[in-house]
């Protein structure tokens, strides 16, 4: 029988509200902060349902703390939960991105972002590092002989999986069911899985194109973006990089750069950059469009088969699936950070930024992470555009 709720619809909404409005950091981060206040704090979602919506995230297409998001809100309040979940998630950082749109068309350029990114990124890598390094140990276990012995296959699922994505820089989903379904049969092989099981299949998609209206090419090319392309919402960036500049010249190279730098130095999902290039395409129309076009393939791909996971999950089986692509989900999320902190830190004064915001939430852990990125943003203001290192 089905755990009752013991929070209501409004607190979990009011929750995604605030982690939208104040979760920097990126989908590492934004994963880590659900977990723990969901899971450890509130202990409004268990441990096990929380591995199960890691899990389903990282097979299905689309952002994965967006989707993430989506199944949490579903644990407990089905679709009504979903829906709210996701739009109080994702509403917060798509106002702030077309608010900063406006202003880079009113202004022409963002030569103050960039120095605000300059240190806000760096500060970023400090925060999304010791993240990883919380989801890990709570997922897998502590980084000692014991854990290491007991968890031998789930630490090697785990390096695999950063290995990996650091080398190609990009997250593997074949990878991803193939180390399940391996560690499936190794730990509890099935002996026969209910019919059920056989429903959580990706729905196939078709596109067609489109010439009348460029906000029917838009929508198009977005949907594709949301419902082709697997992984955290880093992994969207060269796709979308592809269409809007190389293929459909929306957005000159620098543009596009200015996009990316927007969606890090604002909370919530990465890929709600989408809603500032679409704003830059087609005003606010476009924003709109780009945004829903993106964010409904990972709504669907989420709920669709949320259900069924979540009725067969309980299955020796299943969990040991589950726990095979949740160690390698790990390890190309740490992975990721390590390709992230590559592209971001391009010199010793922003190793140093990253360092320093490392060690002061590790000192201080009372200090919230958007303190440290405000401190971040004005010493780039300072070194970029005061004293110009």
């Amino acid at each position: 029988m089905e755990e009752k709720a013991h929070y209501s619809l409004w607190q979990m909404s009011t929750y995604f509200l605030h982690l939208g409005t104040t979760g920097f950091g990126g989908p590492v981060a934004l994963v880590e902060y659900m977990r723990r206040d969901l899971v450890e704090s509130k202990q409004w979602i268990s441990e096990e349902e929380f591995k199960q919506g890691l899990a389903l995230a990282q097979l299905a297409p689309g952002p994965l703390a967006a989707q993430l998001a989506i199944y949490l809100g579903f644990v407990h309040y089905r679709y009504w939960g979903a829906t709210l979940a996701g739009i109080a998630f994702v509403i917060p950082s798509f106002i702030m991105v077309v608010l900063l749109g406006m202003a880079y068309q009113a202004f022409g350029g963002l030569s103050w972002m960039q120095a605000i990114f300059y240190g806000v990124g760096a500060a970023v890598i400090g925060i999304i590092f010791l993240s990883s390094y919380k989801l890990t140990t709570k997922t897998i276990g502590s980084i000692d002989r014991t854990s290491l012995q007991k968890n031998t296959w789930l630490w090697l699922f785990f390096l695999v999986g950063a290995l990996i994505t650091y080398i190609t820089q990009k997250e593997d989903i074949l990878l991803f069911i193939g180390i399940g379904i391996f560690y499936m049969l190794l730990k509890a092989p099935p002996k026969g899985l209910n019919k059920q099981s056989n429903s959580f299949l990706l729905v196939s998609l078709f596109s067609f194109e489109y010439d009348a209206h460029v906000l029917w090419k838009m929508a198009l090319f977005f949907f594709k973006a949301g419902a082709f392309v697997f992984g955290s919402g880093l992994a969207i960036v060269p796709f979308l990089q592809s269409g809007v500049v190389q293929e459909n010249h929306w957005l000159t190279e620098q543009q596009f750069l200015d996009a990316v730098a927007v969606a890090m130095i604002t909370p919530g999902p990465i890929v709600v950059t989408v809603g500032f290039i679409g704003y830059l395409v087609a005003g606010f129309p476009g924003a709109v469009v780009a945004a829903l076009a993106t964010f409904l393939p990972c709504y669907l791909f989420t709920i669709l088969p949320a259900h069924h996971f979540k009725k067969i999950a309980n299955n020796g089986s299943i969990k040991a699936f589950v726990d095979g692509i949740t160690a390698a989900v790990v390890g190309a999320l740490f992975g990721a950070v390590l390709v992230i902190a590559q592209r971001t830190l391009s010199d010793l004064i922003g190793v140093g930024i990253a360092s320093c915001s490392l060690l002061v939430l590790i000192y201080f852990k009372k200090l919230k992470e958007p303190y440290i990125l405000l401190a971040a943003a004005v010493l780039g203001l300072f070194l970029k555009l005061i004293i110009q290192i």
